[in-house]
């Protein structure tokens, strides 16, 4: 007899869970009336415009694997490359050449970036000489960087960059749940420098003549045809998703576990949770996973605005830019997308996406569409030439979606999984209040929650 397992949440983990689990009668618990939960494609009139996540990056393949297997590996498209830009000092400067994540890896471009000061660049340049600190304990990302380059590089070059992914304050961001991999670079090479220009040699190289592919990809059809096609094929292989279906509770009973949906108890021999931590904080009463009732979380809207050509003068060959904290703005980053994404946009039309929304403001609370809509345009005017209004614009409020990785996060994460296993015996609790935020990340937790109930 098969198990009877309920997975809770139809967002991308939980329907990579139900991919790969096996032998078993799977029942995926969905709140809403659709699958997807961030992910959310608008198509119409040739534009195909994400609302939530806008892609996920290439080199975390099981993302692209799991497409493959469903049938959409001929869909994935990568990509426009072009020059990045960082909005500093009230001025639009290029990334410089051979940066990694804003660490640099070449002196020349390094010393010709107006992006820091004299000054700013030789204390960067002391990181050849500062010998890494054992790392006994987590420590912010802002605190690592700030000691390895100092105050300048990190907030005009290396803040605008990382805090962005997890829409987070970077003096509080967790290194050991985020970026371990720098760390491990400085103590490896004895410089972190040293350690990405190594990891840079190491890449595979472009053949001559080769264009340079896209770090990105996508879907021609958009992330929600990826959800789509997943949900079809769960289905197919037997899962039932039950829509419209709130759990509010989760009792441990001999063998197995009791879910509340609806107000009706159902049994379940093994449980999923890929819900996010504000939603499934409520069902347990446990110390450890008290964590969660505090957890912060970051409130982002993204703004989507369409125009004719005519109306935007911008010949940067780029992909768009993103903003030190230290500006005057209310939107954090821009992806010019009818250039990064060429599929996205009609031809002779422009697409511009701003993100708005920083840990502790209330920016997106506090402001109706119209509102945000019209901060981003005066944002947007400060760093690009544009006459008119757009001929539409769309506004998607991701409300306290951003789960904040502060210091100590990812040891209590593995603490509260460690309490899990020894009390609540295949219950799994899993997604993007864990370990990490991308899809692919999601989808490898996913995996990795399935295949200990598979045994």
């Amino acid at each position: 007899m098969m198990k009877k397992v309920a997975i809770i949440g139809a967002g991308i983990t939980g329907l990579s869970a139900a991919y790969y689990l096996k032998d078993a009668d799977i029942d995926i618990l969905e709140q809403s009336d659709r699958a997807g939960g961030k992910i959310k494609t608008y198509q119409k009139d040739g534009y195909t415009i994400e609302l939530g996540p806008e892609s996920y990056i290439a080199r975390k393949t099981i993302m692209t694997e799991l497409a493959t297997a469903i049938g959409l590996g001929d869909d994935i498209v990568a990509n426009q490359t072009g020059q990045a830009y960082i909005y500093a000092k009230n001025k639009l400067f290029p990334m410089p050449g051979g940066s990694i994540m804003g660490i640099p890896t070449e002196i020349k471009p390094f010393l010709e970036t107006k992006l820091l000061s004299k000054a700013g660049k030789v204390r960067a340049g002391l990181d050849y000489f500062i010998k890494p600190k054992p790392m006994t304990t987590d420590v912010s990302v802002g605190a690592f960087f700030r000691r390895r380059l100092g105050d300048e590089a990190l907030e005009n070059l290396i803040e605008p960059l990382l805090s962005g992914i997890y829409g987070a304050d970077i003096d509080k961001l967790s290194l050991k749940s985020t970026f371990p991999n720098f760390k491990e670079q400085e103590e490896t090479h004895g410089s972190l420098i040293k350690g990405m220009r190594d990891q840079k040699k190491r890449a595979p190289k472009e053949q001559p003549g080769e264009k340079p592919a896209g770090q990105f990809r996508l879907f021609r059809n958009g992330l929600q045809s990826f959800i789509d096609r997943l949900a079809e094929v769960v289905t197919e292989q037997g899962a039932h998703i039950r829509y419209n279906s709130t759990v509010s509770a989760i009792q441990k009973v001999t063998n197995g576990y009791e879910v509340t949906v609806n107000d009706e108890r159902t049994f379940y021999d093994n449980v999923i949770v890929t819900v996010p931590h504000t939603v499934f904080s409520k069902w347990f009463d446990d110390a450890p996973l008290r964590y969660f009732n505090y957890m912060e979380t970051t409130s982002v809207a993204t703004v989507v605005m369409a125009f004719d050509e005519s109306q935007v003068n911008n010949e940067e060959n780029g992909t768009g830019f993103v903003i030190a904290r230290n500006s005057d703005t209310v939107i954090t980053a821009c992806t010019w997308t009818s250039k990064k994404w060429t599929h996205s946009t009609p031809a002779g039309k422009v697409l511009l996406r701003a993100y708005v929304g920083r840990p502790g403001d209330t920016v997106v609370k506090d402001n109706d569409d119209e509102a945000l809509v019209k901060l981003a345009r005066r944002d947007l005017d400060k760093m690009m030439d544009i006459k008119g209004e757009p001929e539409f614009s769309i506004v998607t409020r991701l409300m306290n979606s951003m789960p904040q990785y502060e210091v100590g996060h990812i040891d209590r994460v593995h603490q509260i999984q460690r309490y899990m296993t020894e009390n609540y015996p295949g219950l799994m609790l899993t997604g993007s209040s864990f370990e990490a935020v991308g899809l692919p990340d999601c989808i490898a937790q996913a995996k990795k929650a399935a295949e200990q109930l598979n045994g």
